[in-house]
């Protein structure tokens, strides 16, 4: 069965951010930075979802709650799960976190360069060990300073 997807657009600091999922779930979340006319959605997951990243945004926000549609795999998940549990306002390289998941530093970079939910899934917070930044999402590498920039901030505030 298919259920009609909903879309939400936020504008924000880093460009706006689209929102997609259905009546339960959030499938897709990404950072344009094409100026597009704001959208609210009509359903309650992408709703909630659009709440809690502008919530995020005005740091009155640091851990989401929603309902995301799963990775493709156990092991898929098991490492998004852990992606999500590097703290708001913290870093880690990508070493570091594969050492702690039992997994590889390419394997983390993969699962950072292909996460569908940036900024809920932080992979933002994750760093190179040679001081490099990399980010697929937004305008790259300046999205992602922008990020650990905003968390910095409004971290010191609480």
């Amino acid at each position: 069965m298919t259920y009609a997807r909903d879309t939400a657009l936020l504008a924000t600091p880093v460009g706006m951010v689209r929102i997609e999922g259905d009546a339960a779930t959030i499938h897709r979340i990404a950072i344009e930075t094409e100026r597009q006319a704001p959208r609210r959605p009509d359903g309650a997951a992408v709703l909630a979802a659009a709440e809690q990243l502008e919530a995020w945004f005005d740091g009155a926000l640091r851990d989401f709650d929603l309902a995301l549609a799963p990775a493709r795999t156990p092991r898929g998940q098991a490492l998004r799960d852990g992606l999500i549990k590097v703290g708001y306002g913290t870093s880690m390289t990508y070493g570091a976190l594969a050492r702690q998941l039992g997994s590889s530093a390419r394997a983390i970079g993969q699962l950072c360069a292909r996460n569908p939910f940036p900024i809920v899934v932080p992979c933002h917070r994750i760093l190179t060990s040679a001081g490099r930044d990399n980010y697929s999402a937004g305008a790259g590498v300046e999205t992602k300073r922008w990020l650990i920039d905003h968390e910095t901030r409004f971290g010191e505030h609480r």
